[in-house]
């Protein structure tokens, strides 16, 4: 990409749930784009994004994968990412970093709960979307459904661009899924199979659909006219005149923009149909860079001071750092660079770690991080990978020293998840905390931790796939022999009462002058929506040396991750209020020491002890509805809603996740191997006595 192209990029994601078909559509893309020549397919491992061993052997996406590719006069960057829940930093920080996405649907299943995840995930960093209803070749199909869920349960706009003709396969329907209509162009496409799909033919309208056009057309102008304030469409529908194709698009893509609606398009990545129709709505109604607001931070030393940042190559330059590959060469960073120009062996600035990095390589990656592309620049509006940073982590921002920018941090989900984990050697100890290390820099919904009262090797994630995957890569990719204990509830803690502490490091060695002496009193006030800890000053810091007071603040920060049984503490905001220290005796390890015992005494007899509360949704037939939802009650899960969908029941849940390790086995024998279900963190919940005393006293049953 040149540095003058801007308006023809694209930065886009895939999202969905599981199994929606992101990775086949995705694959296609890239087949009638021509970036690759045959076609790939998820169960025999050979989409390009699904590049890893492990997502190949499960048929999963794990990693997010970008892909440039051009289209029309428009480069697309393109990031498949995962659909499962344990997966959810891969579309966390994609959605961080990308100008658009395009939400894809099971027409038959619908709005599932982790597409409902993921597209308030977009809501959240206000991305413009559209969605693609997928696979309409299956057994009850439904694409007014899933229009009809998009407005219901999203809250959203669909605006239906184009519709299928038909629905499911020619073995169960007597009106089977054969092509689409183009609402906008008012004509038919049918896909040639022996092509697959590369070649299509345009048709009148059929007869039979004629209603049903005027129909979806209908709901296509009551949308739009909704937000026509400037009357380009509006009188002439209403007077039944022709409205101008190109008129159409522009009204649309502004609306799009503007996150006003959604366009909505159908097909079937399996059948090869209507996958072009949604690369040309991509290049037409999605942002180019230009097209969103600039990005906004703060100045690392004046952190009042509000700073922006255009995506033009002339700005100073500023990028986020939203990925990192451990590879065996160099670790590879991936940034989307918001402004400004970074070329080959320069020496940006990260700012949040003080340090000049080096960036050595420029690349494109296609998919598989090895598979790179050289550049001697990149410029604003881009997605690229680097190597040569060293101190630099996800989330971090590299910028122009002369210009510092800190851009706003990515925020992870907590881990819900732990297992033990040694080497099968005692001589691989260092090998495995070095492995574990890395695996922490690429992920940052991964972490681990040495427990304290039983020496053990804690690694820490989202779920048990997670963990299992994590695993397989320490195997794999590391060369290591470990063992895994079965998996556990990662616990958290918070304050039950807000209370001012004060906390002491008092130490006196008679005759040697030596000791040490600190005191730091502060308060602390629980955070009912639980919250990552924060840590402030409230008292005249000109009067204390600033190491005191950051080694102060770095002891309650620390302590705080390590509550009294050990576990992490959230929701809850300190606030230092006074230091008192001795001119000959006070040093940073007096005052860290001090911070940390002002938490300790704060969370003395007023601590609560959290647990991951889950969202489980079970899809199953009306014949297993009852044996299910009395399984969910015995696990004292609260079924918050039954719905229908279709012939299919969806059970709406609440539980626990400690009573859900065994829950897929389970659900499994209940229905004869037929349901379908998902489960995600909701919510931290406090544990109940019998529970806790079972963690006080581990020799106990539990």
């Amino acid at each position: 990409m040149s540095a003058t192209d801007i308006t023809k990029l694209r930065n886009i994601g895939i999202i969905a749930h599981i199994d929606a078909g992101k990775t086949t559509t995705t694959d296609h893309i890239l087949y009638y784009s021509g970036a690759k020549h045959k076609l790939g397919t998820v169960d025999a491992g050979t989409t390009d994004t699904d590049y890893d061993p492990e997502e190949q052997e499960r048929g999963i996406t794990i990693y997010s994968a970008c892909v440039p590719f051009k289209w029309r006069d428009c480069t697309v960057n393109l990031i498949d990412t995962p659909g499962h829940v344990d997966f959810t930093a891969e579309v966390e920080r994609s959605l961080r970093v990308l100008d658009g996405a395009v939400c894809v649907f099971d027409a038959q299943k619908g709005v599932e709960a982790q597409s409902e995840t993921v597209w308030r995930q977009a809501d959240r960093y206000a991305v413009p979307r559209m969605v693609f209803v997928n696979k309409m070749d299956v057994v009850g199909a439904n694409f007014a459904n899933v229009v009809e869920e998009v407005k219901e349960r999203l809250e959203g706009t669909p605006a239906p661009l184009t519709i299928p003709i038909g629905a499911g396969s020619i073995k169960d329907s007597h009106a089977p899924f054969r092509g689409i209509i183009d609402l906008l162009e008012m004509k038919a496409l049918f896909y040639d199979p022996k092509t697959e799909g590369k070649t299509f033919r345009e048709e009148p309208i059929p007869e039979d659909q004629e209603e049903e056009v005027r129909k979806w057309r209908d709901v296509l102008f009551e949308v739009l006219t909704k937000n026509d304030d400037k009357d380009r469409i509006t009188s002439a529908y209403l007077e039944g005149q022709d409205i101008p194709v190109e008129t159409m698009r522009q009204v649309i893509r502004e609306q799009t923009l503007a996150k006003l609606i959604q366009p909505v398009l159908a097909g079937s990545g399996r059948e090869h149909i209507g996958v072009q129709r949604l690369m040309d709505a991509v290049t037409y109604y999605l942002p180019s860079p230009l097209d969103r607001p600039p990005v906004v931070g703060r100045h690392p030393m004046k952190k009042d001071k509000e700073e922006k940042r255009k995506p033009d190559p002339k700005e100073p330059f500023s990028a986020l750092v939203f990925k990192i590959v451990a590879d065996k060469h160099g670790d590879l960073y991936f940034l989307r660079i918001y402004s400004g120009t970074l070329k080959a062996n320069s020496r940006p600035w990260n700012p949040m770690r003080n340090a000049k990095e080096f960036a050595s390589k420029i690349y494109h990656i296609h998919a598989d991080p090895s598979n790179r592309e050289d550049l001697p620049a990149a410029y604003a509006g881009d997605i690229v990978g680097i190597i040569g940073p060293k101190d630099s982590i996800t989330g971090d921002t590299l910028c122009d020293n002369g210009d510092p920018i800190v851009l706003e941090q990515i925020q992870f989900a907590e881990a819900v998840v732990s297992m033990s984990i040694e080497p099968e050697s005692s001589g691989d100890k260092d090998k495995l905390t070095d492995a574990l290390n890395r695996l922490k820099r690429e992920d940052p919904t991964f972490t681990w931790r040495v427990d304290g009262d039983t020496g053990q090797t804690l690694m820490n994630g989202m779920g048990i796939l997670h963990l299992d995957v994590k695993k397989h890569r320490l195997e794999r990719d590391f060369r290591l022999k470990v063992r895994v204990s079965k998996p556990r509830v990662s616990y958290r803690e918070t304050m039950l009462n807000p209370v001012r502490s004060m906390g002491e490091c008092i130490r006196q060695n008679p005759g040697s002058g030596a000791g040490l002496f600190a005191k730091v009193e502060a308060s602390f006030s629980p955070d009912p929506t639980l919250a990552p800890v924060s840590v402030e000053t409230d008292f005249g810091e000109a009067d204390f040396p600033p190491l005191f007071i950051h080694a102060a603040k770095e002891g309650v920060l620390g302590a705080l991750q390590s509550g009294e049984l050990g576990y992490p503490v959230i929701g809850v905001k300190a606030k230092i209020t006074f230091l008192e220290l001795d001119d000959s005796l006070s040093n940073e390890v007096a005052f860290a020491a001090a911070g940390a015992d002002a938490v300790h005494r704060a969370l003395k007899n007023n601590m609560q002890l959290l647990e991951p509360m889950m969202r489980c949704e079970v899809v199953i037939s009306e014949d297993y509805l009852g044996p299910v939802t009395a399984d969910l009650n015995a696990r004292r899960a609260e079924i918050r809603e039954v719905m229908a969908r279709g012939k299919l029941r969806v059970v709406e849940s609440v539980v626990a996740l400690r009573r859900m390790f065994d829950y897929s086995d389970k659900v499994r024998s209940l229905t004869q191997g037929r349901a379908s279900w998902t489960m995600e963190p909701q919510s931290y919940g406090p544990v109940p006595q019998d529970v806790l005393q079972a963690l006080l006293n581990p020799d106990g049953s539990f």
